[in-house]
């Protein structure tokens, strides 16, 4: 049973100075490996953007194995082409195909060099609960191979939840245990109460006083999938949906958020809890913007006592006397 935590990305330019040492400013290139030195996973965000081609690939390949076996691993995000756009369309055959594609020009060769964590599956918010949807969710599915590679499922409509429990429908439950698949439990604007870190606001604020209140959390990630996978968004609910942009400030200013230690700790006996039911379980910090999302990586990390590197995270901006 192991904890992995990480980052989503870690080629931001406004991590220098911050986490990144202002010497390797103008060398990206040594990013990855400064990195791996603190987290030994990462989610790339950038093949939902762009599916990578055969040479960005072999670059993570080149990167990840110069870090040394088994000691790093990629998890992708699958391209927006098939959660997106044929999957909101309905278009089952096309999704599939595309992310079969996917799966084999990508995730196959990650997993042959034994650097794939988990592939990503993150729907759209107007991909919503239906017996239509289910069924190309279904035929998603079948065109992978979950038995050989990891995936999870991040479902951002909440018609595919109980209203009351904030529990995955059971149909869909069912899918996913069947073909050994994790869902994905989020921290987000866009996650129910009941689903997040801090359940029931105002009666109880963690998943230990629920217990000890005799009631169960939702069902884990992990139940059927052998893995589970947990994303922290931050939670600028007035940002997140107020408009649909993705370019810009704007982008990082929904994800400009610093988790307080409270709000961590409430997760804590939440991912303990996923730790025994999976093999493996994965989070990653999505609140990348100013390198938040790597000091809330080590808090988590310092509370469930997992093994890091120190070093302070300067929040504020860092300037040099040459910027003057």
């Amino acid at each position: 049973m192991t904890i992995l935590v990480g980052c989503s990305g870690w080629s931001y330019d406004d991590w220098t100075g911050r986490f990144y040492p202002h010497s390797l400013a103008r060398k990206r290139g040594e990013w990855l490996v400064y990195y791996s030195r603190f987290f030994p996973t990462v989610e790339i965000n950038s093949s939902f953007y762009q599916p990578p081609g055969e040479r960005q690939v072999a670059t993570w390949i080149k990167k990840g194995q110069a870090l040394g076996t088994g000691k790093f691993e990629f998890s992708l995000k699958m391209p927006r082409t098939v959660t997106h756009i044929c999957m909101v369309q309905k278009d089952a055959k096309e999704a599939a195909s595309s992310a079969r594609a996917f799966e084999q020009t990508c995730a196959a060769p990650l997993h042959q060099a034994g650097l794939l964590g988990s592939v990503l599956l993150q729907l759209s918010p107007y991909f919503i609960a239906s017996p239509e949807n289910l069924a190309v969710i279904r035929e998603v599915l079948d065109a992978l191979r979950p038995e050989e590679h990891s995936y999870a499922v991040e479902f951002r409509h909440n018609s595919w939840r109980d209203r009351v429990t904030g529990a995955i429908g059971q149909p869909v439950s069912r899918l996913l245990a069947e073909k050994g698949v994790a869902e994905v439990l989020t921290d987000g604007p866009t996650a129910p109460p009941h689903h997040a870190g801090t359940l029931q606001p105002g009666r109880y604020s963690s998943f230990a006083d629920m217990a000890s209140a005799g009631i169960s959390a939702p069902p884990g990630s992990g139940q059927g999938a052998g893995h589970a996978y947990i994303r922290f968004h931050g939670r600028n609910c007035d940002l997140w949906f107020g408009r649909e942009k993705e370019e810009g400030d704007f982008r990082l200013n929904r994800y400009d958020y610093l988790y307080s230690k409270e709000e961590i700790r409430d997760w804590v006996p939440r991912i303990k809890a996923e730790e025994i039911r999976a093999d493996r379980v994965r989070i990653y910090f999505n609140n990348h913007a100013r390198a938040k999302a790597v000091r809330n990586a080590f808090q988590l990390m310092d509370m469930l006592a997992l093994p890091h590197e120190e070093k302070k995270i300067d929040l504020q901006n860092q300037y040099r006397l040459g910027s003057f």
